[in-house]
């Protein structure tokens, strides 16, 4: 006959601390250097880069996506930006 009370054994693996096992092949930070541009839009797009430190190789590709879009608006824009008016056409306006 046992002393403890029914109900009240706990198992081994309750009791044992649950300690995060190390995957070389988990998500580490590159920690590549990134340098500032200079324009505001690019640098953001480039610390976005490090969003994908923290996820598995499956989930670069979102971040990746989206910082080429986000670099491909920051391009864009900058040909949209209003600047000087060009020379006149030496052929005249054509309709």
């Amino acid at each position: 006959m046992s002393d403890s009370l029914p109900g009240t054994e706990t198992p081994e693996e309750e009791t044992a601390a649950v300690e995060p096992e190390y995957d070389p092949a988990g998500p580490a930070p590159l920690n590549v250097p990134r340098a500032p541009t200079g324009n505001v839009d690019v640098d953001a797009q480039l610390e976005r880069l490090a969003d994908a430190d923290h996820l598995a190789t499956d989930g670069h590709i979102e971040v990746y996506e989206d910082v080429h879009r986000g670099l491909r608006d920051a391009l864009t824009a900058l040909d949209a930006r209003p600047g000087p008016p060009g020379p006149p056409s030496p052929y005249g306006h054509r309709s």
